[in-house]
């Protein structure tokens, strides 16, 4: 089914039609050809995008895992059936109503909710992104909090990183949040804007040829009064109206780009996927290991006035090297942060002697060293908490009591820190005497409160450059995180990503899609965002018209990369988003991303080319065609030479994707333009037709070709000028530049174009020339072709850059 929807495409309908006729009149080679073109398109494209179907099995592979589930056994006594007992059973056992155990190291087996929790963290990253493990109790939410905000749920694919629980299973399957990630990702993918603009695109053509074709067949079936030599000749013309090259171009300039790509860090799984990089205006990124290192550092230590402190420093060291429980992430950053700035300690100048440790309920730890003839208790954990052990303070040198005045002041200090987006720990100590009996929670009062340390996530290095360098290309980038809006701000700042509005996901969730629509193109930060939610705002942003990138690497971000124009994932990111993704990135990095964008454009910039020079030449051909069968007694070209003149143009045109694109059209998004290819193939089409006509004239009046039995050497001058015609032309369409002087094509497409030129002049005096109905011209004819294909090149190309300055066109 996949592979008849991806058949089902107008252009291939077309062609499959028109290889049929072909093969029904007699031409048996132009319907092989045809039909291997579209054939090879199709089977390319569709062995692309059948790879990401995995994503759908790797999902599914989770229903393996096990799960230790209360309940009651299955045979034995009747006694035995009464008592409920732990068994393990598969997660696809599971129903609502059963309640779990839950320990360290076990995956979440269904959206549940909390009965009884001690000391319970649980690592969301796979739905939030983030890599801090987040605190679940055993607690009644009031009503009107976000799903992904309950501290009493917990969600199936997430993990347990520490701590016990009991909870009872609510959502299984498809209802959980993890089973509509899945759901989203294996529905049918929407067209995106590479796609639209290609069928868009083959329906002008289509509509065209319609009106078309049916005026040559009656025309020269009334006046010639062969209905099947008008016929054969209608088909041939329709033929060559069909641009049986652009799913053969398409794909080897896609496939060329790729190429391209991988050379720079960019691998491409989706080939239509690289026209959109290209055409990308929007990009939506988590902040989490693309703005940000994916680690947290030690920022800032300060005392109470928000001064730098060493000693607030050195306290936090020690409270971190001594503790012996497993180290946090934020302890491993006090210590890195001591040895890359050589702020170690000398050890041996402190030993300790005791320590509390953490627990989830005090949310602090303390240890007791003794040194340099003094004992002392340090403390560290949330701010809060360590308020509620201090009475004193020490700010300067000076104690002072902790008082109501003095801990405004102080809280002042924590707050501005925690809205400047750092995750904030409060130090305090406490002397001891000597021989102070072993410590106890008992012993954390009295506390004398000295300062703070903070920690952040750090902007990557580069990330400012790369921000700049997608901006100067033409891509906004929004910010889509499952972190708060507050951390998210300022790393925007960091980064030089001015935000002027943001929404949270809970706003987002009492908007109306319409309302949505509204409030995205305004809005830089989108917050607290649950993997739908991404999803939802993607869709409103392309609902504005605007062809939207998504870069994400978690589970969380499934249903956004597939939701996206073009998703982006790395390397690292789980299997699950990979399989999601258009295009791999080796490395995380906006600048490898804004090098893709460029290849995108490039790549787009030469389809562009073919689709220009054919529809305008088409359209061209169709007056020329039109105006001879109306005026001469014979056919203007017989259906063999129109079939040939139309293989050898495809033939040179099969070089384009080696071309080089001028400069100027790649710093903004391309995208398709209907409209104005329409009115290039408008205004610069019946140029070529003048020059046909001229061409007629020359045949006609000068070489005394009037009759059906001088129709042959009419046909061979029109054929030999139609074909250098629309082969030379290329060279003046794909640039805005000066042609040969300004701008060169490629050596490639240089030389395709002199061999196809040249076979066109030898065809005449060739063996083939009978078979193909030619003759030989008179030398005369030569200096009068040349001089009518310099006109024809000359006006071309100042008609050509009134087009691009007057209608902005690249």
């Amino acid at each position: 089914m996949q592979l008849l929807h991806r058949a089902a495409n107008p252009l291939n309908f077309l062609l499959f039609g028109l290889s049929l006729v072909s093969l029904l009149t007699g031409n048996s080679e132009s319907a092989v050809i045809i039909f291997l073109m579209v054939v090879l398109s199709i089977t390319l494209g569709f062995v692309q995008e059948r790879r990401s179907d995995r994503a759908a099995a790797a999902l599914r592979a989770m229903v393996h895992t096990t799960a230790t589930v209360l309940r009651h056994q299955e045979a034995g006594t009747k006694a035995d059936a009464a008592q409920p007992a732990l068994q393990e059973l598969p997660i696809a056992q599971l129903v609502p109503g059963d309640v779990v155990h839950l320990s360290a190291g076990d995956l979440i087996p269904a959206d549940v909710l909390l009965l009884s929790a001690r000391d319970f963290f649980v690592n969301e990253a796979a739905l939030t992104g983030e890599s801090l493990p987040v605190e679940k109790y055993a607690l009644v939410e009031p009503p009107g909090v976000d799903t992904m905000a309950l501290r009493n749920a917990c969600f199936m694919g997430t993990h347990v990183a520490s701590g016990s629980a009991t909870a009872v299973v609510v959502h299984t399957g498809a209802r959980a949040v993890f089973g509509g990630i899945a759901q989203a990702m294996t529905g049918e993918r929407g067209p995106s804007s590479f796609d639209t603009g290609l069928n868009r695109f083959t329906w002008l053509m289509l509509r065209f040829m319609l009106v078309m074709v049916p005026l040559v067949f009656l025309i020269n079936g009334l006046t010639k009064g062969d209905w099947l030599e008008a016929l054969l000749f209608a088909t041939a013309v329709a033929v060559g109206l069909t641009p049986e090259m652009l799913p053969m171009l398409v794909t080897v300039n896609l496939a060329k780009g790729a190429l391209t790509m991988s050379r720079k860090k960019v691998i491409v799984k989706r080939l239509q996927a690289i026209q959109n990089f290209g055409a990308m205006d929007v990009l939506c990124t988590d902040k989490t290991g693309t703005l940000t290192q994916d680690h947290i550092i030690l920022e800032k230590y300060v005392d109470l006035d928000g001064q730098p402190s060493d000693w607030v420093l050195d306290f936090a060291y020690l409270n971190s090297y001594y503790q012996s429980g497993l180290r946090s992430q934020l302890d491993q950053a006090v210590l890195k942060y001591t040895e890359v700035h050589e702020k170690l300690h000398e050890k041996g100048q402190y030993q300790k002697v005791d320590e509390i440790p953490f627990d989830f309920q005090r949310r602090r730890m303390s240890v007791v060293v003794e040194g340099q003839g003094k004992r002392l208790l340090i403390c560290k954990g949330a701010v809060e908490e360590v308020f509620a052990a201090c009475t004193l303070a020490e700010s300067g040198g000076l104690h002072f009591a902790l008082d109501d005045s003095h801990l405004a002041r102080v809280q002042a200090t924590s707050r501005a820190l925690n809205e400047d987006g750092f995750r904030v720990i409060a130090i305090a100590y406490k002397p001891l005497a000597d021989g102070h009996p072993p410590v106890t929670v008992a012993d954390e009062c009295d506390l004398v409160l000295l300062g703070f340390i903070a920690f952040l996530d750090p902007p990557k290095e580069g990330v400012r450059e790369a921000l700049s360098a997608l901006y100067r290309h033409g891509v906004t980038v929004k910010i889509l995180t499952g972190d708060n809006d507050i951390v998210t701000r300022k790393i925007c700042r960091e980064v030089a990503l001015p935000v002027e509005q943001s929404l949270l996901g809970a706003d987002i969730e009492a908007m109306s899609d319409q309302q949505l629509q509204q409030a995205v193109n305004q809005t830089q930060v989108f917050a607290k965002l649950s993997p739908a939610q991404k999803a939802r705002v993607i869709g409103a942003l392309r609902s504005r018209g605007h062809v939207v990138g998504y870069l994400g690497d978690g589970i969380n971000d499934g249903p956004a990369l597939k939701a996206a124009d073009v998703g982006v994932s790395v390397d690292t990111a789980v299997d699950i988003a990979k399989e999601s993704a258009d295009i791999i990135l080796l490395q995380k990095s906006l600048m490898v991303l804004n090098d893709g964008v460029i290849e995108g454009r490039t790549v787009f910039g030469n389809l562009l080319k073919y689709i220009r020079m054919g529809a305008s030449s088409n359209f061209g051909n169709m007056f020329s065609v039109l105006g001879a069968s109306a005026w001469l007694p014979f056919l203007p070209m017989a259906p063999i030479q129109v079939l040939t003149n139309n293989l050898l143009y495809d033939i040179s045109q099969s070089a384009i994707p080696s071309d080089e694109v001028d400069r100027e059209e790649l710093m903004q998004p391309r995208r398709w333009e209907i409209r104005n290819i329409a009115r290039f193939m408008v205004l610069v089409g019946p140029i070529s037709s003048v020059f046909d006509y001229a061409t007629f004239a020359l045949m006609f009046y000068v070489f005394k070709a009037q009759t059906p039995e001088q129709a042959a050497l009419f046909h061979t001058g029109w054929f030999v000028e139609s074909l250098l015609s629309q082969t030379l032309i290329i060279h003046i369409i794909r640039t805005g530049r000066l042609p040969f002087v300004q701008s060169r094509a490629s050596k490639p497409l240089l030389g395709m174009t002199l061999a196809v030129c040249l076979v066109g002049v030898v065809l005449p005096y060739s063996p083939l020339a009978s078979s193909l109905g030619l003759v030989a011209l008179p030398w005369h004819y030569w200096p009068a072709l040349a001089a009518i294909l310099a006109s024809y090149l000359l006006l071309t190309t100042v008609l050509t850059r009134w087009l691009r300055r007057r209608f902005a066109l690249m």
